[in-house]
C-alpha cells in the first residue's frame, strides 16, 4: 500500500478500549473482554497484561471483576462520537480567526495550544495566527480560551485557495480513498479492525471543510458509513462475550 496511510497491528490494549468505547455504557466484565479479545486472535496472557497496563495508567478503572473507561477516556469517546457525526451549519463565506494574544514561555503549553487548535480544526496561517471556514462551532478548553482573541473575518485570498494551503484537503481525501480500499480488501474481522482503527484516526483529523471548499468526489461520508459498517460488526461480536444476560 502506499505510504499515505499506516494501518497499525492489533494489539490487545486497542482491541479492549474499542470494545468500550463501542459500548452504550463503557463497562464490561472483564471475562468477556478476555473472551473478545481471544476471538480476534490474541493470547489471553496478552490480553491480561494489557489490562493490567491499562488500569496502572489510569485509563481504565477496575472493580469486582469489571472493568471501566476512566473519565479522561470517555470524553475521548464523545469526542470520537462528534467527529463520527460532526455538527456543520450553512457557510456564509466568512471565516473565523484565533489569534494568541497571551503567550507562554514553556515549550510544553505552546506545543498543548498548537495541539488543541489542530484538534479543533483549525489551519495555522503563520505562528500565533489560526483560521478556519465559519461553519462550525470552535470548541476550546477555557484555560486555552482566554489565551487567544477570536474573530470573524472575510480573506482577501480565494477562500479554496487558503483552505487548500492550511488543510490539503486532496492529501485527507487520497488517504480516505485508500484506506476505503484496505477496508474492502480485509479478509477477516481482524483484518478489518486493524484498518477500522486507522479510520477512526483519520476521520479526527477532517478538516470538515464546507462542501463549497471540498475537491470533487470527497470521500468523507464513505469513509465514517465504512467504519460505521465495521462498527456494527464489531457489536455484534461483543455482544455475545459482553451483554449483561451473558455474563
Amino acid at each position: 500500500m502506499p505510504g499515505r496511510v499506516d494501518i497499525p497491528k492489533l494489539t490487545a490494549r486497542s482491541v479492549i478500549l474499542s470494545a468500550l468505547l463501542g459500548l452504550d455504557s463503557p463497562d464490561a466484565s472483564i471475562n468477556g473482554l478476555l473472551a473478545t479479545a481471544t476471538e480476534l486472535g490474541l493470547r489471553e496472557s496478552t490480553v491480561r497484561v494489557a489490562l493490567t497496563r491499562l488500569v496502572a495508567a489510569g485509563d481504565l478503572e477496575r472493580i469486582d471483576g469489571r472493568c471501566r473507561l476512566s473519565p479522561r477516556l470517555v470524553e475521548r469517546q464523545l469526542r470520537q462520537d462528534r467527529a463520527l457525526h460532526p455538527a456543520r451549519r450553512d457557510w456564509d463565506g466568512s471565516w473565523d480567526l484565533a489569534i494568541v494574544t497571551i503567550g507562554s514561555e514553556s515549550s510544553t503549553e505552546r506545543a498543548l495550544l498548537r495541539d488543541t487548535l489542530r484538534k479543533a480544526r483549525l489551519g495555522e496561517i503563520r505562528e500565533g495566527v489560526w483560521a478556519r471556514p465559519a461553519n462550525l462551532d470552535i470548541e476550546l478548553p477555557p484555560e486555552l480560551r482566554r489565551r487567544l482573541s477570536l474573530f470573524r473575518a472575510a480573506p482577501e485570498e480565494a477562500s479554496t485557495e487558503l483552505a487548500a494551503r492550511l488543510f490539503t484537503p486532496s492529501t485527507w481525501a487520497g488517504a480516505a480513498d485508500e484506506l476505503l480500499d484496505a477496508l474492502a480488501a480485509a479478509a477477516t474481522v481482524a483484518d478489518r479492525f486493524e484498518v477500522a482503527a486507522a479510520i477512526v484516526r483519520h476521520i479526527l483529523r477532517d478538516p470538515l471543510l464546507p462542501a463549497e471548499l471540498l475537491p470533487d468526489a470527497w470521500p468523507g461520508d464513505r469513509l465514517r458509513e465504512g467504519y460505521e459498517g465495521f462498527r456494527s460488526e464489531l457489536t455484534g461480536l461483543t455482544a455475545r462475550h459482553l451483554a449483561p444476560d451473558g455474563e
